[in-house]
């Protein structure tokens, strides 16, 4: 099968880029290099025998060019929400750049395309969530996102297509997750609230699990689904589960959630404006906020997925890489 892979040099692209890989798919990715994670990954899919493109979503010729000769297409390039960027960039690249490559696709006769859709779609909701819960994105990412869901959904009849809300997403070649193991393991990490909240992450080895099975069951085709992890811990359970991965144990002290929520505001407030990335801001607290676990019911009638790693084990397998790359 030969595959291609948009965004492929981020965390997930690249992971299923070296997984595709391994199953000797022939493999091409178009993605950007902003960073040195992103250039890293680059070097790694080269040096494993893929094919780098470096593009950008906005060039349509490109996309044109990168289409060709292929069998499956994972759509994951996006402008993140971490950007600090105006809003046109976002509709820019997440919904005319996502038009461009569909319209190259259906022009190329591609057989499949799998769209890497958010949990952003469904914004501040809590509670248990399915495929049917009313979507509410709260930020431009989100509402952007889901205009390109819609969008790709559009192209059905046109083109085999089917759409991943992906949950927060943790493993082996991760860099956000860093940033807690490495507070925690230095013993400057807090806790903030009560930690009786429930994010709900997906390891990285299952989510490429769903994604390949998404881009070949015949019953995928024009459906949305989402993907989300075996359990989902408390932050408490998540904080104590890293330290004892790392060695340490972390104070029962807690710091009250709405000064930092004011905190948080203060700083998007005044440095936004700008220009400037605020160090702290509302998304961050929503690690110590949001509560919501996803239900597995459809992915697993629909498509016999059933996620395997719990959290214990993914942090085990994720402190490891870690150390191994001398970042922990």
């Amino acid at each position: 099968m030969r595959v291609l892979i948009t965004g492929g040099t981020g965390f997930i692209g690249s992971r299923l880029g070296l997984r595709c890989l391994e199953l000797g798919q022939s493999v091409r990715v178009f993605s950007q290099a902003n960073n040195e994670a992103e250039r890293q990954n680059a070097q790694c899919l080269d040096s494993a025998g893929a094919e780098v493109v470096l593009g950008a979503l906005t060039d349509a010729e490109a996309l044109q060019d990168a289409v060709r000769h292929v069998d499956v297409i994972f759509h994951l390039a996006a402008a993140q929400h971490e950007a600090n960027l105006p809003d046109q960039v976002f509709r820019d690249v997440n919904v005319t750049g996502t038009r461009h490559l569909l319209d190259a696709a259906v022009e190329a006769g591609v057989g499949r395309l799998v769209y890497g859709s958010t949990i952003g779609v469904y914004g501040s909701l809590e509670g248990e969530i399915d495929e049917q819960t009313p979507v509410k994105p709260d930020n431009i990412y989100g509402a952007t996102k889901l205009e390109a869901e819609t969008l790709v959904l559009s192209y059905s009849d046109r083109l085999p297509v089917t759409a991943i809300r992906i949950s927060e997403t943790y493993g082996p070649g991760d860099r956000r997750l860093l940033k807690l193991f490495k507070a925690i393991k230095g013993k400057v990490f807090f806790r903030i609230g009560s930690g009786t909240n429930r994010p709900h992450l997906i390891f990285i080895d299952d989510l490429i699990d769903g994604l390949l099975i998404a881009a070949t069951a015949e019953k995928a085709v024009g459906e949305v689904f989402v993907l989300s992890g075996e359990d989902a811990p408390t932050t408490n359970d998540m904080v104590d589960i890293i330290a004892a991965e790392v060695g340490v144990t972390v104070s029962r002290l807690r710091a009250p959630l709405v000064l930092f929520d004011l905190l948080a505001w203060g700083m998007e407030t005044t440095l936004r404006p700008l220009g400037i990335q605020p160090p702290l801001h509302r998304r961050r607290m929503d690690f110590f906020k949001k509560s919501f676990t996803f239900s597995p019911r459809k992915v697993a009638s629909v498509l016999g997925f059933v996620p395997s790693v719990t959290f214990r084990d993914g942090v085990s397998r994720t402190a490891k890489w870690y150390r191994d790359a001398d970042l922990l």
